[in-house]
């Protein structure tokens, strides 16, 4: 397996673009296959979980190619109602389909989804959204058959501002007859990105980024353009590895108040902030300080940067406590271990007691953000860092050691020198 070698430390200095949101581009490939006509995404990232999502619409008969810029997405020839397991495993955002496999074909299959080990995280809010809407759902074998002669609009309450009931539900409401209300909504950048399109596609959609997104429904959907917004965990992960290397780094391509959280606390922690129209420097002359943060759902500290951001406190000066509300990302933390981090966990909340210095060591990616935060503390230990588990990586951040290099990292892959497109095409993921 692959692995990234990591020489350190190093001071990380210049620019870095910034690509598209992965958690969107997931969602609105999902949704141009609710048209039956061709639509173009553009700045789509070309990352591991974007490949996978395009094969498994393959799989159900959907057109979708590159073609420079642009992902093409042909819904008029999807005919399967049945998800393969073997790529639903792969990913949580592959239960997207279900909402367009009902909205389209009034029936779907779908494997009950994999992911990042991030504990338990069912899709019973899914699952009776999609009851009120009408469809009749059952369990049987580790799939979701779910049938529905028609989508009929209602009111849903969704529990802890779920992105993904939030997401399935937009989807499947779009086309139903009637109005359907979602209270308590996840407010994302990425769901108002995904109303965005669906409103261009000829869906009625309005709310979305706020406590209550109303969906009056329309008979068919068109094909369209659609831009896919910055992805601004991407742009976390390298303000914070400038920060942790106390380099000067200048993001491009980003929406800043998308990052207001995060930003807030590299602030408190001691980073110098410049903002510019789409760019964002973050520059750290000195070590930072120790600060407190609780993950929330947005517009609260991103749970999807809490990882990277432990990784950068291990070596702020004083004790910080990081309380994690959304998920359980402590898993990794004896990583960060076996290269002299101060590390106490219980329950939710992790105890960080900044140390002078960390060494490198051989670790072990165990999730997406997990790897990315290992590589962070990689580029400021003194010697070598090998991280293993790239796969993990490569599902959601694109080119990651090319724009590191870039930057002054020194850093490569070893064991398997093919970049994620590479792979994925080899594996058949990607449409010649």
């Amino acid at each position: 397996m692959a692995k990234l070698v990591i020489s350190g430390p190093n001071k990380l200095e210049g620019e870095v673009l910034i690509s598209g949101a992965k958690n969107s581009a997931l969602a609105i490939i999902v949704a141009a296959a609710m048209a039956p006509e061709e639509s173009v995404l553009i700045n789509v990232p070309r990352n591991l979980d974007v490949f996978f999502m395009t094969k498994i619409l393959e799989e159900l008969g959907v057109k979708v190619w590159f073609d420079g810029d642009g992902l093409h997405v042909d819904g008029s020839t999807l005919s399967s109602h049945q998800v393969p397991y073997n790529l639903a495993r792969r990913m949580r955002a592959s239960f997207y389909v279900a909402g367009l496999l009902l909205a389209r074909l009034g029936v779907a299959e779908v494997p009950l989804p994999g992911g990042c080990a991030l504990g338990s995280r069912p899709v019973d809010y899914h699952i009776k959204g999609f009851q009120n809407l009408g469809a009749q759902i059952s369990i049987e074998h580790g799939y979701m058959k779910a049938q529905a002669a028609s989508l009929s609009g209602c009111k849903n309450y969704i529990n802890r501002s779920s992105v993904g009931t939030t997401v399935n539900l937009m989807l499947a409401a779009s086309t139903a007859e009637g109005t359907t209300i979602l209270e308590n909504p996840a407010k994302e950048p990425e769901v108002v990105d995904l109303a965005i399109c669906l409103n261009s596609m000829g869906a009625r959609i309005r709310g979305a980024g706020t406590d209550v997104i109303r969906i009056d429904g329309v008979k068919r959907l068109r094909g369209t353009e659609h831009t896919i917004i910055p992805d601004r965990i991407e742009a976390g992960t390298y303000a914070l590895a400038a920060a942790i290397t106390q380099g000067r780094v200048l993001l491009r391509n980003v929406v800043t108040d998308h990052l207001r959280a995060p930003l807030l606390k590299l602030e408190e922690a001691g980073a110098i902030i410049s903002e510019g129209p789409n760019e964002l420097e973050i520059a750290v002359p000195q070590r930072m300080q120790a600060v407190d943060l609780e993950t929330a759902a947005y517009p609260g500290f991103p749970t999807d940067l809490q990882q990277p951001f432990m990784a950068m406190l291990t070596l702020a000066e004083g004790t910080s406590v990081i309380r994690e509300t959304i998920f359980d990302r402590f898993r990794f933390v004896d990583e960060l271990r076996r290269m002299g981090a101060d590390l106490k966990v219980e329950r939710d909340t992790a105890i960080v007691r900044g140390v002078s210095g960390l060494t490198g060591a051989p670790v072990e990616a165990t999730d997406l953000r997990a790897g990315a935060a290992l590589v962070l503390a990689g580029m400021a230990a003194e010697g070598t860092t090998e991280v293993g588990g790239v796969e993990m990586i490569d599902r959601g951040y694109e080119r990651l050691e090319e724009k590191l290099r870039a930057l002054g990292a020194k850093i490569s892959r070893e064991g398997d020198e093919k970049d994620p497109e590479e792979l994925a095409r080899e594996l058949d993921y990607l449409c010649p």
